[in-house]
């Protein structure tokens, strides 16, 4: 993985506010941008937590009016974008602020991009197709996470074909993104689990990518070590206040990584996964996690040891096997001891989906950046050890 040093790189961020209590700066930065009127995109659970509530009380002080659209699924599907853009022009919005994980925030996006070009969101599969500006874009991260409010990323699923595409555009990187480590309190242990992880797989896909380079890199293993660290004890004392700052800082540096770098199989076979079986991503993500660094490991040795020592294994001495057992080992503990060692049988995943499912894989963007080259069978049997 020899980066060509005159190559030129390119990195995109939205203006970010982290810390606690950055949610209640809202407000100033909808009246920044013009608002008269908010799109206030969010999901049942954000709402039934108490934070839209919040949200919308801090706009309404300012003098802002809000509709609200909680409309969304967990894997937020073409038909609900469409829902929203309609609500958006109906009611005269001008601003779009998301308040969730990665679905109402991916949801925010599409929202906006019909919002301003008034054609079915399935038109905008790929890379660069937006032309119109959308509207404004404030995202208030709920998870830490999925990272969709810093990325340049919008991951929407079409029933019909029952895949999830990608829109990829710095068009829908936010303007701002609000990444308050108070608003992740409501996670129970299971999704900070699943969100973590996640987040550990950006963080690790972002650096062995072949987009990876040093605008990237210090983030992705920043992102590894603080995770490492601080997953397991907030998973096992989600209320304390310093462990959950780690991990949305750890999510947010994962973010900024894969954003710019872009990702690779695991996130190509768990899209394919969310959008064939409508299963949660970050735990597609888990549970393929070790078997991909399996079959990349050879494609890149160095980076990969680089990954563990970032999860503190002392590789000095060690031969590339042994690295590649004890990195394999750590990530396999770590998601034991999180709660994750669920296997895609368990899902209902069944060997008949595996054909169908490595198709839509190798249709994904982040295949190409994937360090190893990946045929059909390569995926399929990567799939069948997961099962």
């Amino acid at each position: 993985m020899s980066h060509d040093i005159s190559a030129l790189r390119k990195f995109v961020s939205p203006e970010i506010v982290f810390g606690a209590g950055s949610r209640k700066s809202v407000a100033n930065f909808a009246s920044n941008f013009g608002a008269r009127h908010v799109l206030l995109v969010s999901d049942p659970g954000v709402a039934a937590a108490g934070w839209v509530r919040e949200i919308e009380t801090v706009l309404t002080d300012a003098g802002i009016r809000s509709t609200l659209f909680t409309g969304v699924s967990p894997n937020p599907k073409v038909e609900e974008v469409m829902t929203g853009a309609e609500l958006y022009k109906s009611s005269d919005c001008d601003v779009i602020v998301a308040i969730g994980g990665g679905s109402p925030m991916d949801c925010a996006k599409g929202i906006g991009i019909v919002a301003t070009h008034g054609r079915n969101i399935l038109e905008f599969e790929g890379v660069d197709t937006i032309t119109n500006p959308p509207p404004p874009l404030i995202l208030i991260p709920t998870t830490a996470g999925t990272s969709a409010d810093v990325s340049q990323f919008a991951i929407i699923s079409d029933p019909n074909r029952r895949f999830k595409f990608s829109i990829i555009s710095k068009a829908v990187v936010p303007d701002v993104s609000l990444i308050d480590p108070e608003v992740t309190e409501t996670m129970d242990a299971y999704l900070t689990a699943c969100t973590g992880v996640d987040a550990l797989v950006h963080a690790i896909e972002a650096f062995v990518s072949t987009g990876s380079g040093p605008l990237t890199d210090t983030h992705a293993l920043e992102a590894i070590r603080l995770i490492n660290r601080n997953l397991e004890p907030l998973v096992a004392n989600t209320a304390d206040p310093v462990l959950r700052e780690q991990i949305m800082l750890a999510s947010m540096q994962a973010g900024l990584a894969f954003s710019n770098a872009i990702l690779g199989a695991v996130h190509a076979m768990s899209h394919s996964l969310g959008g064939f079986l409508d299963l949660p991503h970050g735990l597609c993500n888990a549970l393929l996690l070790e078997h991909v660094v399996a079959y990349n490991y050879q494609a890149a040795e160095d980076r990969f040891r680089r990954v563990a020592e970032a999860m503190d294994i002392d590789t000095r001495g060690m031969s590339k096997a042994e690295i590649k057992r004890r990195l394999m080992g750590r990530i396999v503990e770590l998601k034991r001891r999180v709660g994750l060692e669920a296997r895609l049988a368990q899902l209902g995943v069944s060997v008949s989906d595996i054909p169908y499912l490595s198709g839509f894989a190798l249709q994904d963007p982040c295949i190409l950046t994937n360090p190893r080259k990946s045929s059909l069978r390569d995926v399929q049997v990567v799939y069948e050890e997961a099962l």
